[in-house]
Protein backbone atom coordinates (compact mmCIF):
# COMPACT_ATOMS: atom_id res chain seq x y z
CA UNK A 1 0.00 0.00 0.00
CA UNK A 2 1.42 3.22 -0.82
CA UNK A 3 2.34 6.05 1.78
CA UNK A 4 -0.47 8.44 2.33
CA UNK A 5 0.44 11.53 3.41
CA UNK A 6 -1.98 14.84 4.48
CA UNK A 7 -1.88 16.62 0.60
CA UNK A 8 -2.90 13.24 -0.97
CA UNK A 9 -6.03 12.84 -3.47
CA UNK A 10 -7.13 9.93 -1.08
CA UNK A 11 -7.37 12.30 2.03
CA UNK A 12 -8.68 15.25 -0.37
CA UNK A 13 -11.75 12.66 -0.80
CA UNK A 14 -12.77 13.22 2.87
CA UNK A 15 -12.52 17.24 2.44
CA UNK A 16 -14.92 16.87 -0.74
CA UNK A 17 -17.16 14.50 1.34
CA UNK A 18 -17.68 16.94 4.19
CA UNK A 19 -17.93 19.79 1.63
CA UNK A 20 -20.78 18.43 -0.99
CA UNK A 21 -22.38 17.26 2.64
CA UNK A 22 -23.10 20.73 3.87
CA UNK A 23 -19.54 21.83 5.46
CA UNK A 24 -19.13 25.50 5.05
CA UNK A 25 -15.07 24.77 5.06
CA UNK A 26 -12.62 21.85 5.33
CA UNK A 27 -9.31 20.98 5.79
CA UNK A 28 -6.98 18.18 6.35
CA UNK A 29 -4.80 19.32 9.58
CA UNK A 30 -1.83 17.20 11.71
CA UNK A 31 -3.39 15.45 14.32
CA UNK A 32 -0.94 17.18 16.16
CA UNK A 33 -1.95 20.06 15.99
CA UNK A 34 -5.69 19.09 17.71
CA UNK A 35 -5.07 21.01 21.05
CA UNK A 36 -6.79 19.57 24.67
CA UNK A 37 -7.03 21.14 27.39
CA UNK A 38 -7.82 19.81 31.28
CA UNK A 39 -10.01 23.11 31.78
CA UNK A 40 -12.18 21.83 28.49
CA UNK A 41 -13.82 19.45 30.22
CA UNK A 42 -14.61 21.17 33.65
CA UNK A 43 -16.39 23.28 31.32
CA UNK A 44 -18.61 20.58 30.30
CA UNK A 45 -18.94 19.78 34.09
CA UNK A 46 -19.48 23.36 35.07
CA UNK A 47 -21.52 24.72 31.98
CA UNK A 48 -23.11 21.88 29.70
CA UNK A 49 -26.45 20.83 30.08
CA UNK A 50 -25.22 17.65 28.70
CA UNK A 51 -23.10 16.50 31.69
CA UNK A 52 -23.79 13.07 32.92
CA UNK A 53 -26.55 12.85 30.99
CA UNK A 54 -25.48 11.40 27.87
CA UNK A 55 -22.95 8.65 27.08
CA UNK A 56 -21.34 10.88 24.41
CA UNK A 57 -20.42 13.73 27.09
CA UNK A 58 -18.41 13.27 30.43
CA UNK A 59 -18.14 11.44 32.46
CA UNK A 60 -18.60 8.59 30.06
CA UNK A 61 -15.86 10.04 27.38
CA UNK A 62 -11.86 9.80 27.36
CA UNK A 63 -10.50 12.46 29.70
CA UNK A 64 -8.18 15.30 28.32
CA UNK A 65 -5.14 13.00 29.21
CA UNK A 66 -6.64 9.53 27.36
CA UNK A 67 -7.44 12.06 24.13
CA UNK A 68 -3.53 13.39 24.21
CA UNK A 69 -2.81 9.89 24.33
CA UNK A 70 -4.78 8.64 21.60
CA UNK A 71 -4.06 11.82 19.78
CA UNK A 72 -0.89 10.60 19.58
CA UNK A 73 -1.49 7.53 17.38
CA UNK A 74 -2.81 9.71 14.89
CA UNK A 75 -0.86 11.64 12.09
CA UNK A 76 -3.98 13.15 10.08
CA UNK A 77 -7.02 14.80 10.51
CA UNK A 78 -10.47 16.05 8.57
CA UNK A 79 -11.43 19.62 10.16
CA UNK A 80 -14.87 20.79 9.46
CA UNK A 81 -16.90 23.56 9.91
CA UNK A 82 -20.95 24.23 9.73
CA UNK A 83 -23.17 26.93 11.06
CA UNK A 84 -26.59 26.97 12.32
CA UNK A 85 -29.39 29.19 12.74
CA UNK A 86 -31.64 29.24 15.90
CA UNK A 87 -34.37 28.42 14.01
CA UNK A 88 -32.87 25.07 11.76
CA UNK A 89 -30.64 23.84 14.98
CA UNK A 90 -31.20 20.96 15.64
CA UNK A 91 -32.07 19.47 12.58
CA UNK A 92 -28.80 21.08 10.87
CA UNK A 93 -27.07 19.28 13.77
CA UNK A 94 -28.60 15.43 13.59
CA UNK A 95 -27.82 15.82 9.62
CA UNK A 96 -23.68 17.19 10.70
CA UNK A 97 -23.59 14.37 12.83
CA UNK A 98 -24.42 11.52 10.73
CA UNK A 99 -21.97 13.21 7.62
CA UNK A 100 -18.92 12.80 10.16
CA UNK A 101 -19.79 9.55 10.69
CA UNK A 102 -20.43 8.47 7.27
CA UNK A 103 -17.58 10.16 6.39
CA UNK A 104 -15.72 7.92 9.06
CA UNK A 105 -16.87 5.06 7.45
CA UNK A 106 -15.94 5.68 4.38
CA UNK A 107 -12.46 6.01 5.25
CA UNK A 108 -12.23 2.58 7.23
CA UNK A 109 -13.96 1.00 4.08
CA UNK A 110 -11.10 2.55 1.99
CA UNK A 111 -8.69 1.01 4.75
CA UNK A 112 -8.25 3.27 6.87
CA UNK A 113 -9.57 1.25 9.55
CA UNK A 114 -8.24 3.71 12.69
CA UNK A 115 -10.94 6.40 11.68
CA UNK A 116 -12.58 7.88 14.51
CA UNK A 117 -14.69 10.89 14.26
CA UNK A 118 -15.30 13.36 17.20
CA UNK A 119 -18.37 15.80 16.96
CA UNK A 120 -19.60 19.49 18.13
CA UNK A 121 -21.39 19.11 21.65
CA UNK A 122 -23.81 16.57 23.09
CA UNK A 123 -25.12 13.81 20.89
CA UNK A 124 -28.69 14.63 19.07
CA UNK A 125 -29.25 11.33 18.37
CA UNK A 126 -31.89 10.18 20.79
CA UNK A 127 -34.18 13.09 22.68
CA UNK A 128 -33.55 10.79 25.81
CA UNK A 129 -30.36 8.75 26.09
CA UNK A 130 -30.06 5.52 27.92
CA UNK A 131 -27.25 7.14 30.16
CA UNK A 132 -27.98 3.82 32.19
CA UNK A 133 -27.48 1.40 30.05
CA UNK A 134 -26.20 0.75 26.17
CA UNK A 135 -26.41 3.29 23.37
CA UNK A 136 -29.26 2.60 21.19
CA UNK A 137 -27.21 3.73 18.54
CA UNK A 138 -23.28 2.76 18.38
CA UNK A 139 -23.21 2.73 14.76
CA UNK A 140 -23.79 6.57 14.72
CA UNK A 141 -22.92 7.90 18.29
CA UNK A 142 -19.24 9.43 18.79
CA UNK A 143 -18.02 11.38 21.33
CA UNK A 144 -18.26 15.20 22.15
CA UNK A 145 -14.49 17.01 21.29
CA UNK A 146 -15.71 18.92 24.18
CA UNK A 147 -16.42 16.38 26.30
CA UNK A 148 -12.93 14.55 25.64
CA UNK A 149 -10.89 17.91 26.65
CA UNK A 150 -10.15 19.09 23.04
CA UNK A 151 -9.54 22.79 23.31
CA UNK A 152 -11.98 23.65 19.58
CA UNK A 153 -11.31 27.15 19.39
CA UNK A 154 -8.10 26.55 19.67
CA UNK A 155 -8.01 23.81 17.20
CA UNK A 156 -10.07 25.72 14.78
CA UNK A 157 -8.12 29.16 14.99
CA UNK A 158 -5.06 27.08 14.71
CA UNK A 159 -6.05 25.12 11.30
CA UNK A 160 -7.13 28.91 9.73
CA UNK A 161 -11.21 28.39 10.73
CA UNK A 162 -12.09 31.78 12.33
CA UNK A 163 -14.28 30.25 15.91
CA UNK A 164 -16.07 33.12 17.78
CA UNK A 165 -17.89 32.80 21.04
CA UNK A 166 -21.88 33.40 20.26
CA UNK A 167 -23.13 35.90 22.16
CA UNK A 168 -26.28 36.14 21.39
CA UNK A 169 -29.29 33.42 21.20
CA UNK A 170 -30.52 34.57 18.08
CA UNK A 171 -26.93 34.66 16.41
CA UNK A 172 -26.02 31.95 13.92
CA UNK A 173 -23.90 29.62 15.48
CA UNK A 174 -20.46 27.87 13.91
CA UNK A 175 -19.55 24.27 14.60
CA UNK A 176 -16.80 22.21 14.26
CA UNK A 177 -16.21 18.33 13.78
CA UNK A 178 -13.39 16.50 13.42
CA UNK A 179 -12.34 13.01 12.00
CA UNK A 180 -8.88 11.51 12.89
CA UNK A 181 -7.33 9.17 9.95
CA UNK A 182 -4.32 7.23 9.91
Amino acid sequence: MKKRTAGSADYRKYVALALAGGADEAKLISASTVVTAEWVRLKCQFGCSGYNKRLCCPPCTPTPAQTRKMLSEYRHALIYSYTCTPRGYKAKRLRMQKLIVAIERQAFLDGHYKALALMAGPCRLCADCNRNGNCRHPESARPSMEGSGIDVYATARGSGIPLEVVTRADATAKFINLLLIE
